[in-house]
């Protein structure tokens, strides 16, 4: 099997996009996660409701809400591209923002789950102790958490590798700019005689997918055999 430099490209650009898109949402997604599962606030159900929301509404909807706002003429893109140059439109930052938009609610539900399971006696211990709440965090509740933090990473991950919708509305299928995995094999599938190159692309979406779990599944064994021993 032999990839074309041009097949090359597409695959590149989507591990690009793909580990861009968990590194901007993760730190936001931990934040929200935390404040959903350890807080009580007004307004707590409506956020629930907004952050989920990219899950149940159909891509196409997504991307042209970032259209309307991240556009160069939206609300946000708009005063970004005249204040600093800054266009998200038909390059792959507009990828990024796409699929982070879209990976963004798995992220934060996996996250949420594991802090949600964490015994709270142990941070009210913690406390009392006289740990401050961010040490707290970072020495008792990130260490018990980190089999959810890395299947977070990994539905993240996954989601933008396979995002479609929400990326072809916003950014367009531009080969070399925003042509990721998914829009080169929908291209493909419309191109006359393109067989290989559609196998190919589907071949390396599958073991992509296959390398991302197994590796996921792999560092979260690693990490509970270490909390297990300690």
């Amino acid at each position: 099997m032999t990839i074309s430099p041009a097949e090359i490209e597409v695959i590149l650009l989507s591990l690009k996009v793909a580990i861009w898109c968990v590194a901007v949402s993760f730190i936001p997604a931990l934040l929200v996660a935390w404040l959903l599962a350890r807080r009580d606030f007004y307004g707590k159900t409506l956020v629930t409701v907004l952050v989920h929301l990219p899950i149940f509404l159909p891509p196409v909807v997504v991307g042209y809400f970032l259209l309307v706002t991240l556009g160069n003429r939206g609300v946000i893109g708009g005063w970004l591209h005249e204040q600093f140059g800054i266009s998200l439109i038909f390059n792959w930052k507009g990828v990024v923002a796409a699929t982070a938009v879209m990976a963004f609610p798995f992220i934060v539900r996996a996250l949420r789950q594991a802090i949600e399971a964490v015994d709270k006696n142990l941070e009210v211990a913690a406390l009392t102790l006289g740990r401050s709440p961010l040490m707290v965090f970072l020495t008792i509740t990130l260490p018990l958490i980190a089999p959810g933090i890395l299947a977070g990473i990994t539905l993240g991950f996954a989601k933008a590798l396979g995002e479609f919708g929400a990326t072809i509305t916003f950014v367009a299928n531009i080969p070399g700019e925003t042509q990721t995995l998914p829009l080169a094999i929908f291209t493909l599938l419309q191109t006359p005689d393109a067989e290989s190159a559609l196998w190919r692309l589907v071949i390396v979406s599958v073991l992509l997918a296959f390398a991302a779990i197994a590796l996921s599944e792999w560092l979260a064994r690693r990490s509970q055999a270490r909390l297990g021993g300690r």
